[in-house]
């Protein structure tokens, strides 16, 4: 089989194409679909449309999009990728995105397949310009290096492809939907054990606490040695204060409030919220940003069972009437969280039963979660790994049936 060493600019009628400048303030109604670099999701498909947004301006040629387009992202998520397949409506693209569109003796898909290879990624990546954000322009994604084989042979790579993606994604969503169900299920049994609390009674959250829940540091000045920094990506799972970032002291000194001591319950309150972590005493004189809240219980109540109804149904559903569904950035305040609704048992004895429960069971979601989550892992690492294969020439296509799917079972029990 005879491949061709090329440059992506040689497989397309130009040299790629930026997208409309064009600010949040000229949205309007309908018109164009403006398709962002947020509308492409990781497989490089199209986002659902209630998040589109949508211009009513005049075009010309070079930005109105045509079945069999490519866009590459050149900020944010650097390589991100989409093939315009069959459009529903018509569809233009914003700044932050290049639209190469191949030429007739170039497979639409196999040059999606292409651009989605770790062969082009890490071309890519060894060639990106990182400032404040990543960006890459048109001439960079233009020169990359290809090879290419004749017509026919790409298109039978293409449905080779197509046909394994698909199967590979089917899996991906069957995990994902288990998580969400894990999810479902966890949330429905954290409700559970505190509405049939025996000794519960309905309370405001600020008659749990002995101080007023605070948000943190404003704006941090992150240094090599200092105070321990927690942030959002911290509540997620067991942070020590080597896996922190620091900031001065100095700094740390004018939000004293927020200086963690034991048992204090942070949650996340800006963008993702419930994110929740219970300090530790490794944890002990850390501080907090500013989408984190520390919550500080009066003695008497159970830090853990407080973090525990954060994954409540209750929890989520005043967190949504205080914030907003349609909120981009959510923000809960410090006001509403005070003034939440919890069932909480008066017992201590009670109190303290009911978290080894919560404990127990986190432990048991937890092992769940992270099989789903290898699992995740390893599917979308063998759809790249497949799709390298298959267009740099080291799969013969005409003899595969099939990728090895092996030690992918189900996760048990979801």
């Amino acid at each position: 089989m005879s491949w061709t060493a090329t440059r992506l600019k040689h497989l397309c009628v130009d040299a790629g194409q930026y997208g409309l400048n064009i600010s949040a303030q000229d949205y309007t109604p309908s018109g164009h679909r403006l398709i962002r670099t947020s509308d492409i999701d990781e497989n490089g498909g199209l986002r659902p449309r209630e998040n589109a947004v949508f211009v009513d301006t005049s075009l010309d040629g070079r930005h109105e999009l045509k079945s069999g387009d490519l866009l590459l992202s050149r900020s944010g998520t650097l390589g991100r990728a989409m093939l315009l397949r069959d459009l529903e409506e018509p569809s233009t693209y914003a700044g932050y995105l290049v639209r190469f569109r191949p030429r007739p003796s170039t497979e639409p898909r196999f040059m999606a397949y292409l651009a989605a290879s770790h062969t082009f990624q890490a071309a890519i990546e060894a060639d990106a310009v990182t400032s404040t954000i990543q960006n890459f322009n048109a001439e960079r994604y233009a020169n990359i290096a290809v090879s290419l084989p004749s017509l026919d042979e790409q298109r039978r790579i293409a449905d080779f492809l197509d046909a394994e993606t698909a199967r590979i994604d089917q899996l991906i969503s069957l995990r994902s939907l288990q998580l969400g169900q894990l999810d479902e299920r966890e949330t429905s049994w954290r409700s559970e054990i505190f509405l049939g609390s025996e000794s519960g009674v309905w309370v405001r959250v600020k008659h749990l606490l002995r101080a007023k829940p605070r948000y943190g540091v404003l704006v941090p000045e992150l240094v090599d040695e200092g105070v321990p920094f927690i942030r959002v990506n911290n509540l997620a799972g067991s942070s020590t204060r080597d896996s922190l970032a620091s900031i001065p002291q100095k700094l740390s000194d004018q939000y004293p409030r927020t200086v963690t001591v034991l048992g204090d319950v942070l949650l996340s309150v800006v963008g993702t919220l419930g994110k929740v972590a219970v300090v530790t005493e490794d944890l002990v004189g850390a501080n907090t940003a500013r989408a984190v809240a520390v919550l500080r219980l009066d003695p008497k109540h159970e830090p853990s069972l407080f973090a525990a109804w954060i994954g409540t149904a209750g929890f989520r559903q005043q967190a949504l009437l205080a914030t907003g569904a349609d909120s981009a950035q959510p923000t809960l305040g410090m006001e509403d969280l005070a003034n939440f609704s919890v069932r909480w048992p008066v017992d201590e004895s009670e109190q303290k039963k009911m978290a080894a429960a919560a404990m127990d069971r986190q432990i048991e979601a937890s092992e769940t979660i992270n099989a789903l989550g290898r699992q995740l892992a390893l599917l979308a690492e063998r759809r790249q790994a497949l799709i390298t294969a298959a267009v740099t020439g080291q799969v013969d296509v005409t003899t595969a049936r099939g990728a090895d799917m092996s030690g992918l079972s189900p996760a048990g029990g979801v």
